[in-house]
């Protein structure tokens, strides 16, 4: 049984969700849909970690991110295919849905936290058993590809989910306040709190001005244009999107944003983060086009006129993850905030 948006709308459905979900607590966003919000990490708790995406680079990275883990009193179960490399690939597709799976089902794994990024979770995404993800709904933390996962298990079941570092990213010697703000999300229903500007770079930029309540769903932005006309298009009526991105010139950001509109997608969006476009200055493309927009009139054009309250800029992005995010949280948000 899969619980898709269309299917929670009957008393009938409803009393299935409700008796379904026993171990989750679940909620109305503002829309009226149900989103289903898992338990709290407990101490010595277990994080459980697929690769649905790409390999490793170096076994260092897992060892890493695992100590980070137990010298915090929690427990590592890595996937039995999270060694596994395939050119780009962390294994065939089998094998990465069937570890994410497991997880999910494991009644000791609290919170399942990709090993990364990179390239393959939209082949993971047909092969995954969302009754088992409803029935035991936990938090996801993944970014970049791992969008693929975060769309596609909100469409499929409400869960709410975490955009967040991947297993290697905690093994990082730096972005401490990246992980310590990631393990408060996963342990405290308290607000994040603002999102602080980057000390390097702390201009935020704004269009238009105002405060919206509403799910936030995104990630990164050629993920999301994926899944178009697939069974688990992205949704964004009566949300905040996020995005960010990387490698993504202008003309790039244009295009995707101008499929988005041409989908109806930005049409009822009451809001907009935008996180870092990281490593797209047109002026350094080794074949630049001889005139290019610059990223904020792409913005400007295809959001300004929108429906949404406001856009801003925020510290979050595919190669410097800072601001952690709840995917298809009701969490207020305003242009500095966070969830």
């Amino acid at each position: 049984m899969s619980f898709g948006r269309a299917r929670r709308d009957s008393p009938a459905a409803m009393r299935e969700w409700s008796s379904h979900f026993r171990r989750g607590a679940w909620h109305r966003d503002s829309e009226g849909a149900m989103a289903l919000k898992a338990r709290l990490l407990r101490e010595g708790g277990t994080i459980g970690v697929p690769a649905p995406s790409s390999p490793f680079e170096n076994r260092s990275e897992i060892d890493r991110g695992r100590r980070w883990w137990e010298e915090r009193g929690y427990r590592v179960k890595l996937g039995s295919g999270v060694y596994a490399q395939d050119d780009y690939f962390a294994g065939d597709p089998e094998t990465r849905a069937r570890d994410l799976n497991a997880l999910f089902a494991d009644p000791d794994v609290d919170v399942v936290q990709s090993l990364r990024g990179g390239y393959g979770a939209s082949q993971v995404v047909p092969l995954l058993d969302y009754d088992t993800i409803a029935e035991n709904p936990k938090p996801l933390v993944g970014f970049s590809d791992i969008t693929a996962l975060h769309v596609a298990i909100r469409q499929r079941t409400g869960l709410v989910t975490f955009y967040g570092p991947g297993l290697t990213g905690m093994g990082n010697p730096k972005r401490e306040w990246t992980k310590e703000r990631l393990l408060n999300a996963l342990t405290s229903t308290e607000p994040l709190g603002e999102i602080p500007a980057r000390p390097e770079d702390p201009y935020i930029g704004t269009l238009g001005s105002g405060r919206a309540t509403a799910p936030l769903v995104g990630g990164c932005l050629w993920l999301l244009r994926e899944t178009l006309a697939t069974p688990w298009e992205f949704d964004l009526d009566g949300c905040i999107l996020f995005f960010e991105d990387v490698h993504a010139p202008p003309w790039q950001v244009d295009g995707m944003l101008t499929q988005f509109q041409n989908a109806g997608k930005l049409e009822h969006v009451v809001g907009v983060v935008i996180g870092e476009l990281y490593e797209s200055d047109p002026t350094k493309d080794q074949n630049p086009w001889l005139r290019s927009r610059s990223m904020e009139d792409v913005f400007e054009h295809h959001l300004e006129p929108s429906a949404c309250r406001w856009c801003s800029t925020c510290r979050s992005g595919t190669a410097r993850t800072s601001g952690r995010s709840r995917s298809g949280s009701p969490q207020p948000w305003t242009p500095t905030g966070a969830p």
